[in-house]
């Protein structure tokens, strides 16, 4: 007895209309500030006394992602968190999002059905209304390119070029799992090139998986702070590593830094498998990227406001620029920061030993 085969609708059975058709069917809005959605030539947004803020990023497969270990319905889901990301960075929250796929024949209908399945549950996740975007034809794989449309209080965007002298530097969560998961995956996919036959070994490494097929955006740490009346004086997401994205609050603000090597969290799992692969867990957590966690710095006078919460660590403090941008060592030696994470330009990540 065969097992039937599942339904496999080709797209050219649909068209460009009829795909957005069934994709789009059944949204709902869930913001006030959406007037018009999917459905019109444009949508239509009403926000009053609000600052809004926009963000794109653009996924091209082979690029940004992998489909040997990339299920559709994670990239659906983690194009979209990426870029809700970026507006929690800005200390405000995503509420609208467009996205625009370009899809060889490859692919079927069901197979863009998961991979919206995972925009449209990171949208319900977000309270994200999707309000419209484009399809079009690809002769080079799979790309996605969205935009979020956030907003902010009038008075409270917080940029990255607004750091002063004295300055916390914090952090959420923990940093270099996304980076060891990757390392996880990319060590199956040569396994399984190498003999098809072979399952992947991934029993114990749910969490740092997770981390890079399925990241989180913080919007949690910007109520969190909010709810404690603490408004940050600089903040980033970290997408490319810690050391790029201080790099870049530093230099924006015009000021140097000390971060502390003991002070930098990295999660047990993260430091196991970097002593597997021979690599130092902090440059995991340096140079790793892709953890979307945010980096933020706060006037020393609301210490005792984070200085209790969980999800927070203080790893250093800013200084005047001719000190330096540097990390202190455990043994107490300062060693300069620089970048070494991921650049669309340049390629792979330089991830030294």
């Amino acid at each position: 007895m065969t097992e039937d085969k599942p339904k496999r609708t080709e797209l050219s059975e649909l068209g460009e209309f009829g795909l957005i058709d069934r994709l789009t069917r059944g949204i709902r809005h869930r913001n006030p500030g959406t007037v018009v959605g999917v459905g019109d030539d444009a949508a239509v947004l009403s926000y009053p006394d609000k600052k809004i803020l926009i963000s794109k990023d653009l996924l091209i497969e082979g690029v940004h992602f992998d489909l040997v270990y990339t299920p559709l319905k994670h990239l659906g889901y983690k194009a979209a968190v990426v870029n809700f990301s970026d507006v929690a960075a800005m200390f405000g929250f995503p509420r609208q999002l467009m996205v625009g796929i370009g899809i060889s024949n490859r692919f079927s209908a069901e197979a863009i059905d998961e991979l919206y399945s995972g925009i449209k549950l990171a949208c319900e996740r977000y309270d994200v209304d999707l309000i419209g975007g484009d399809t079009v034809s690809s002769i080079s794989g799979l790309i996605l390119s969205l935009t979020v449309v956030g907003d902010a209080h009038a008075d409270q965007p917080v940029f990255r070029n607004t750091a002063r002298e004295g300055d916390l530097v914090c952090v959420s969560g923990d940093l270099g799992a996304a980076y060891t998961g990757l390392l996880i995956l990319e060590r199956e996919k040569q396994v399984y090139r190498a003999d098809p036959l072979m399952q992947p070994d991934l029993a114990g490494y749910d969490y740092i998986l997770e981390r890079q097929l399925k990241p989180e955006a913080r919007t949690d740490i910007v109520r969190l702070l909010s709810g404690a009346g603490v408004r940050p004086t600089a903040m980033i997401d970290i997408s490319d590593g810690l050391a790029s994205e201080i790099i870049h609050i530093c230099n924006d603000s015009g000021l140097g830094c000390k971060l502390y090597e003991e002070k930098i969290p990295v999660d047990a799992t993260t430091s196991s498998v970097a002593d597997e692969f021979g690599i130092s867990p902090v440059t995991c957590a340096m140079n790793g990227g892709e953890d979307y966690e945010l980096l933020f710095t706060v006037r020393q006078e609301d210490y005792d406001k984070i200085k209790d919460m969980p999800v927070i660590s203080i790893i250093g403090h800013m200084t005047e620029r001719n000190e330096g941008i540097s990390l202190v060592s455990r043994n107490g030696s300062l060693i300069g920061i620089q970048a070494q994470g991921w650049d669309a330009f340049i390629g792979n990540k330089k991830i030294p030993r």
